[in-house]
């Protein structure tokens, strides 16, 4: 069985990179399957199967009379979003309304194409049952008391997962939160002060915004790539002047642009983070979410000195309502476990001592193999309507993991207008207002894509692209 997987798998991942570099274009037909199998030597059962994937992804069709046919390819896309060039000034405009907003009409939506949260049919819900049920039997007092210095199994396999991309780690030097805002905000509480200033990528999620603002900090968002993330000259000369405490990056995957930094840039950031002594905070929700063959390393794999603070959580890749997250602090440790202790005391037991469980029996890396695949067939599947459904001279952008697109429409859409008009529709979208503390991206949307591919949501997004026509 397992030959037969690698066979159908191998076949249609060649047929996929031959539509992406445009070695097929749309319109293309495919060799039969009939000379597929006596040109690869490959069964019928095996052909079909192959076939059957390209066409769960959208990328072929079968046309009456005419077999298959490419039906979609990135290249359709001409028009790419640019980098971003927010003023490099200290941003001051809250976007505390929209953002509200959005979060209280999040319950009436039934389709929520705004908000990065796994769909309940993503995830394993049965194992992690199962492995709640052991964490209660394994924990000496059932899980019912507090822990005071967290999972001892949830730190042994965060340190050990962390080796795949040049992690080096003692289970010792994971501090565990309950989710990755919890790392965020105890760093920040940690090294900055009331009035200090931090500078991000831009746009950046509104909930780093949120938490920077009810802080009393200061932000200095930085023109980013779509692709490579942050511009690498503006970041050095802004640590260069000092006029920054802190950097936060989410280096691989970003929310809402989805960019990842490419190697040369992360180690580039490390050495600027050792040289210029100011801490980076790196925020690795989306890491685990990758679209190709290997993970993509981490700016702390290249951290010598101790300037890198790493942090993630389960919440993107496995639940969310576990609330299971955890930080490396570098040469911080101290500084962090005193501001833990001081905010919440003590740890969460039985959902982070379940989720240890969960990835210390193996089933964490067969769920995510599961998960990328549904994340990828979202992500082309979103692609193809915004090229079929939204105005033509929308820009998209490509990510190469994560569950988040950004979307730029001529300047005449209004997307928090266009967010009033889907929320009739119970369609729940994010305007790229809230992404900013600036006034920028007033005709861009964030739309994300961890649900389950069906009707509804092509019905949606064809619903949020015939509203954006008409508002032209």
């Amino acid at each position: 069985m397992k030959n037969v997987v690698n066979l159908y798998a191998t076949l249609s991942s060649e047929i996929e990179q031959q539509i992406k570099t445009n070695v097929l274009k749309i319109g293309d037909r495919l060799p039969s399957l009939r000379s597929i199998c006596s040109e690869r030597g490959v069964s019928m059962n095996t052909a079909i199967r192959a076939f059957h994937e390209l066409e769960k992804l959208g990328l072929i069709e079968a046309k009456p009379q005419s077999g298959y046919v490419v039906s979609y390819s990135h290249s359709h896309f001409k028009n790419i979003v640019a980098s971003s060039q927010p003023k490099m000034v200290k941003g001051a405009n809250s976007m505390d309304e929209i953002m509200n907003l959005v979060v209280e009409n999040y319950p009436m939506a039934k389709t929520r194409l705004s908000s990065a949260i796994l769909d309940a049919r993503l995830v394993p819900i049965n194992k992690l049952n199962a492995a709640v049920g052991a964490a209660t039997k394994s924990l000496s007092d059932s899980g019912v008391n507090y822990s005071v210095y967290g999972s001892e199994k949830l730190k042994t396999q965060i340190a050990k997962r962390a080796t795949v991309w040049g992690g080096k780690f003692q289970p010792s030097d994971i501090i565990t939160t309950s989710g990755s805002t919890d790392a965020l905000a105890f760093t920040l509480l940690a090294l900055t002060r009331r009035g200090d200033t931090i500078a991000v990528e831009s746009p950046v999620y509104y909930g780093i915004l949120r938490l920077a603002y009810s802080l009393g900090l200061q932000v200095i968002e930085l023109p980013t790539d779509p692709k490579v993330g942050v511009q690498m000259d503006a970041l050095e000369r802004l640590m260069k002047s000092k006029k920054i405490k802190l950097c936060l990056l989410v280096s691989n995957f970003s929310n809402p642009m989805g960019a990842c930094m490419p190697e040369e840039h992360k180690k580039r950031v490390a050495q600027m983070a050792a040289k210029y002594q100011i801490p980076v905070l790196e925020d690795d929700v989306y890491g685990e979410l990758f679209f190709g063959n290997k993970r993509p390393r981490n700016i702390k794999s290249f951290d010598e000195e101790g300037m890198v603070l790493w942090c993630g959580s389960f919440s993107k890749t496995l639940v969310s309502g576990y609330r299971v997250g955890w930080l490396e602090a570098g040469r911080f440790k101290k500084e962090l476990e005193k501001v833990k202790l001081n905010h919440t005391l003590y740890c969460t037991t039985i959902t982070h001592e379940a989720v240890g469980i969960f990835l210390e029996i193996g089933r964490y890396e067969h769920h995510l193999k599961k998960l990328r695949a549904s994340l990828y067939n979202n992500y082309l599947n979103f692609q193809r309507c915004i090229s079929l459904y939204f105005p033509e001279e929308t820009k998209v952008t490509h990510p190469t993991g994560g569950m988040n697109l950004w979307v730029e429409f001529p300047k005449k859409v209004n997307t928090i207008e266009l967010y009033n008009q889907a929320i009739l529709h119970r369609i729940s979208i994010s305007p790229g207002r809230t992404y900013t503390l600036q006034h920028q991206y007033n005709h861009c949307l964030k739309l994300s894509f961890g649900m389950k591919w069906g009707d509804d949501i092509d019905s949606a997004l064809k619903r949020v692209g015939k509203l954006a026509k008409e508002m032209m």
